[in-house]
């Protein structure tokens, strides 16, 4: 039987459910893959925590060059996050003819191409399910199931800590800063929570899933990005009244204009599937010219969902001889062939405070009709808001990004007139 050793580098949330993983199915994998796994080797600078795992204490490195130099070693599971020093270790694994196996989503949207030519040069494998939406095999049905198919567009709520606070602001009307306070005290979000929140961590997972989804390289640079905190409850429960639910997505389309892909909240109607994906649940929602609609669903984080991910690219790479690489050329910046759409179209949400009460829907209407929007949906309240205004809500047709920055800007210039107090895309 094929012996196989592992190094996890990094023994927090993720590798110590790697490590419980492969210790407490060493056996399933014997009698089921023909393999035996075996930790060989961890990095973790706090001790205590690898003997608390029960690992022996001879198994623990204190440096990269002892993992790098052990002959029992084959492959090397990179969990730390962040850059550095993650890309520096893996890069000293690979040129030391380890392969590597990697949770760490923004090393490889930021350096792929570096490691792909380390890995390459050396007859290495790399390999990053685990890098976008924890157990959900995305990466794999991109690379492998889903070959038969141009993609031509793929929308996902892939951040678990967004759709948590997002689900929870939705069904107890709380305001964003309690149910973030809520979520960091649960460990649903960091201390500093600015790479969820703020929609980094989507974008470098939309960066990912864009590249292997549309065979090209869409860096990190040319995804458009907007965050959850300036969402006010106070949206959601219009959203609810109009049939739709706020979510922080993450959506690539390949157009014959060029591609597009962005991170944003956005309303979704009730009657997508994705409207009901709460919680810290993760799901991606692909379509195929030839399969039509494929959509996978799971857990988008954790010890146990992220780690299945982590054993399942091990015994991929120990059960095969040859490894792929990018189907694309896998470089820094973006091929000067390949066209992006900045203006992108999309159905909008607005809510206007309306100072000048007679007459003001015609006047809004007015303007938006001049820049070439018309709506589909409306709600105008009688009653005033303490400040004197009266609410009015607006959902238009698909219209460009720059016609709806446009009429808002002349709506706000109307002195006393309307102020719009928001602007949230409708996916349609």
């Amino acid at each position: 039987m094929k012996k196989v050793g592992v190094a996890i580098l990094g023994l927090g949330v993720v590798g110590g459910g790697t490590y419980k993983i492969l210790t407490e199915k060493r056996d399933f994998y014997k009698k089921n893959h023909g393999v035996d796994i075996i930790v060989e080797s961890v990095l973790e600078l706090r001790k205590e925590r690898a003997l608390a795992l029960g690992i022996d204490e001879q198994k623990i490195a204190s440096n990269i060059a002892e993992v790098c130099s052990n002959p029992e070693v084959d492959i090397v599971v990179e969990v730390m996050g962040g850059v550095d020093p993650a890309k520096k270790y893996v890069l000293a694994a690979l040129n030391a003819g380890k392969s590597v196996v990697t949770s760490n989503k923004e090393l490889f949207c930021k350096y792929s191409h570096e490691l792909e030519k380390a890995a390459k040069k050396n007859n290495c494998g790399l390999f990053f399910e685990a890098s976008c939406v924890g157990g959900v095999p995305v990466i794999r049905s991109l690379l492998d199931n889903l070959q038969g198919n141009k993609i031509t567009s793929l929308l996902g709520i892939i951040n678990g800590t967004t759709n948590y606070i997002l689900t929870k602001m939705s069904d107890g009307g709380a305001s964003y800063e309690d149910v973030l306070k809520e979520a960091q005290s649960l460990g649903y979000a960091e201390a500093n929570p600015t790479a969820d929140v703020e929609g980094y961590d989507a974008a470098y997972k939309l960066s990912i899933l864009s590249s292997l989804a549309f065979h090209t390289k869409i860096p990190f640079e040319k995804i458009y990005r907007e965050g959850i905190t300036a969402i006010d409850s106070l949206d959601i429960s219009y959203g609810k009244r109009l049939g739709y639910t706020l979510k922080l997505i993450a959506l690539g389309k390949n157009t014959e204009n060029g591609i597009e892909v962005r991170v944003h909240p956005a309303f979704i109607k009730n009657s997508h599937p994705l409207a009901s994906v709460n919680d810290s649940y993760n799901a991606v929602f692909i379509t195929g010219d030839c399969v039509e609609d494929v959509m996978l669903y799971g857990r988008g984080a954790g010890a146990l969902p992220t780690g299945s991910a982590i054993v399942g690219d091990i015994i991929y790479c120990a059960t095969h001889d040859n490894f792929n690489y990018s189907a694309f050329k896998n470089t820094p910046n973006a091929d000067p062939d390949t066209k992006f759409v900045s203006n992108f179209k999309s159905a909008y949400y607005i809510r206007l405070v309306a100072r000048d009460k007679a007459g003001v829907l015609s006047k809004v209407s007015a303007v938006l009709g001049k820049n070439s929007i018309s709506l589909s949906q409306v709600i105008q309240e009688n009653a005033e808001e303490e400040n004197g205004g009266v609410p009015l809500v607006l959902v238009s047709h698909e219209t460009s990004e720059k016609h709806i920055l446009k009429a808002v800007e002349e709506i706000n210039a109307i002195d006393k007139f309307a102020k719009v107090q928001s602007v949230i895309r409708v996916v349609t």
